[in-house]
């Protein structure tokens, strides 16, 4: 009975590692919501600060939400204060994971047409709701450029 007892308690410790450790690999990519909405500038340090995080950490999963002046980048022939378009740099990252979403209030309020909206980005119900899901739902780390 003690030697069974004991193959059980080696059996039960291994499937716990074997579970801790599967566990571990998955929160090895730490998930990050960029959030932004004061514009252009904010845009172009985000930008700048997205291309920098994923070099340090290429399995980052990066969600940029934006809202109010913050979804001016993510418009048709939107430029930078150098007069640069956005879209490559939205292009390339969003090739490399990075996800875009858009306030769908902020349209409304502003009348712009989500036709205009980057074909990268998705449209959500709210920005700041967004955030707040994902952080409080989804354990992602907060930044503001």
């Amino acid at each position: 009975m003690f030697k069974f007892l004991t193959a059980l308690k080696s059996l039960l410790l291994a499937a716990v590692l074997s579970t801790s450790l599967s566990s571990q690999a998955a929160d090895d990519v730490i998930k990050t919501v960029y959030h932004m909405s004061e514009g252009i500038p904010q845009a172009t340090r985000a930008i700048s600060n997205i291309r920098n995080h994923l070099a340090a950490d290429p399995k980052a999963k990066i969600v940029v939400v934006t809202h109010g002046p913050g979804i001016d980048f993510l418009l048709e022939g939107a430029t930078n204060q150098m007069e640069q378009p956005f879209a490559g740099a939205i292009g390339e990252l969003a090739n490399k994971g990075v996800e875009f979403r858009v306030c769908n209030n902020t349209l409304v309020s502003r009348k712009i047409d989500p036709n205009k909206v980057a074909m990268e980005a998705k449209i959500v119900p709210s920005g700041v709701a967004e955030v707040a899901r994902l952080q409080a739902r989804e354990g992602f780390v907060y930044l503001r450029p």
